[in-house]
């Protein structure tokens, strides 16, 4: 079966979910989407699984709690499909469509809404890098970009390409975990081929949980690095999924067995409609401190928190004290008070 077939096949509605993991499910006002192929890996693992909890609608996300936007795209929005949040790099958002909707996305609100960040404005783009040479990677986001065609995605990277400071290019993207059938001789192709035209060509793969790490899951990776394409992965931190230490030291250790470099750990954001993935920073932290122990540095991915308001990434943890006062250091290095 091809990855778009599976694509289609997907469930879409309270009453398909019902259906299918036969129990009741909330009615929520966010949309749903579950391909059947990885549904059936969440029915095998259960209703007390990671698995269920992260792509499975809960009442609670019909709550008022949290931010519409909890880090600030919007203030960083440039109208053209861009997001320009630090000096040197751009967020590039080509679709709204995602393989699947986790419950816990710190974009549910604007990508259930079709925000017009995600508009589709490619000229004004190029345009605005062109004018800008401070910009030398570019970060497809979305949305998910493995969900574009080969020969959509073949045409941006092309595009870019031709701008003179781009140097670097990177793909943020669950497809590989969702869909591992997409990480196929096509995309592969697109991917060695981009490889050749920037100094870095990137694919950063999001995954929580070692239990995400099927077999299919480890083909698709095996084949990423048999291309020779760099693999990193990035991982949010969540309560109920994978919030204790065993569970992290699980996941990156496996992730640096099979040739992913562990980028990122992220502190949850306070997205309305996912609060109860929501944790405090010192939590975070006595859950995050013991790995220094256990992982080498190279398989210890950076522990961050994203400022509310747009005031960027900086370190979640603090080796001077797991207790937090209220106040973190943004991407200029002003103290940004945010609680």
């Amino acid at each position: 079966m091809s990855w778009t077939h599976e694509f289609k096949d997907a469930l879409k509605t309270r009453e398909d979910l019902s259906e299918f993991f036969e129990t009741d499910f909330p009615e929520i006002k966010f949309p749903l989407f579950i391909p059947k192929v990885f549904a059936a890996k969440i029915l095998m693992a259960g209703p007390d699984s990671p698995l269920w909890k992260q792509f499975l609608p809960h009442s609670e996300e019909d709550s008022n709690l949290g931010r519409l936007d909890p880090i600030g795209d919007k203030v960083h929005a440039k109208n053209n499909q861009l997001i320009h949040r630090y000096e040197n790099r751009v967020l590039f958002t080509p679709t709204t469509v995602c393989p699947v909707l986790c419950r816990y996305c710190f974009r549910k609100n604007e990508l259930s809404e079709k925000d017009e960040i995600f508009d589709q404005k490619f000229k004004e783009a190029i345009a605005y890098l062109t004018v800008n040479p401070e910009i030398n990677e570019v970060i497809f986001t979305g949305g998910d970009p493995f969900i574009l065609s080969n020969e959509k995605l073949a045409l941006y990277i092309q595009e870019f390409s031709e701008v003179e400071s781009i140097k670097y290019i990177r793909f943020h993207t669950r497809t590989p975990v969702i869909l591992p059938s997409r990480i196929d001789e096509g995309l592969l192709a697109v991917l060695t081929s981009a490889s050749a035209l920037f100094k870095r060509c990137m694919v950063m793969i999001h995954v929580n949980h070692v239990s995400e790490l099927t077999e299919d899951v480890r083909d698709a990776i095996a084949l990423l690095n048999e291309n020779h394409i760099e693999v990193f992965s990035q991982s949010v931190l969540l309560k109920g999924v994978n919030d204790t230490t065993e569970d992290l030291y699980n996941l990156f250790s496996e992730l640096a067995d099979l040739k992913v470099k562990p980028y990122y750990l992220h502190h949850p954001d306070e997205a309305r409609g996912a609060m109860h993935f929501y944790m405090g920073l010192e939590e975070g932290r006595r859950i995050f401190a013991p790995l220094h122990n256990k992982l080498p540095g190279w398989a210890l991915p950076q522990y961050i928190i994203d400022i509310p308001g747009g005031e960027g990434k900086t370190s979640a943890f603090n080796p001077e004290s797991f207790e937090f006062n209220g106040s973190l250091i943004n991407r200029n290095g002003e103290k940004v008070k945010i609680n």
